[in-house]
């Protein structure tokens, strides 16, 4: 008996292992919250492994609660950007279950870079920190207050899921 609860202990840990990115083919699906100067909104976001250490995907973020008096339609309140990853775990000899992933993007406004982390506590199930910011706006003219969103530094922070 003891030593059938041991194989199935040792199982269900191999069963378990939490991977952040496992290369080719990984699909990660994440949602959280997008905070910047006066403005806090929501992203969603997929990458997809193309490579051991590649992935490519793209995210959306909507500002939901915009401050200082500014007013926002819907155009200055809503992006969507193209994403390039360099995932850096096993590079760097980090935890199966952690990533860091460095990156570019080209989005409706602007060319930019962004730098974030992912920890998985189990195979489907982790949490992610991002910080992104603009190397180049799509307009050379002074940016109105409501243009300025999603052209600044921003960070997100939240889920995100394994869809292997």
């Amino acid at each position: 008996m003891k030593k059938l609860l041991l194989i199935a202990l040792l199982l269900s840990c191999y069963l378990i292992q939490a991977q952040a990115f496992t290369g080719k083919d990984d699909k990660k699906l994440y949602i959280g919250g997008n905070l910047q100067d006066n403005a806090n909104g929501v992203t969603i976001g997929l990458d997809y492994g193309l490579g051991e250490n590649i992935s490519v995907g793209f995210s959306s973020t909507y500002a939901l609660n915009i401050s200082n008096g500014i007013t926002a339609d819907f155009g200055d309140r809503f992006d969507l950007k193209g994403r390039f990853n360099a995932n850096l775990g096993n590079i760097l000899n980090l935890s199966d279950n952690f990533d860091v992933y460095p990156g570019l993007s080209l989005s409706l406004k602007n060319f930019g870079g962004h730098l974030g982390a992912r920890y998985f506590f189990s195979s489907g199930f982790g949490l992610y920190g991002e910080v992104g910011t603009t190397f180049a706006k799509y307009s050379s003219k002074n940016l109105s207050p409501a243009e300025q969103i999603h052209n600044q530094f921003a960070a997100n922070i939240g889920a995100v899921f394994s869809l292997n």
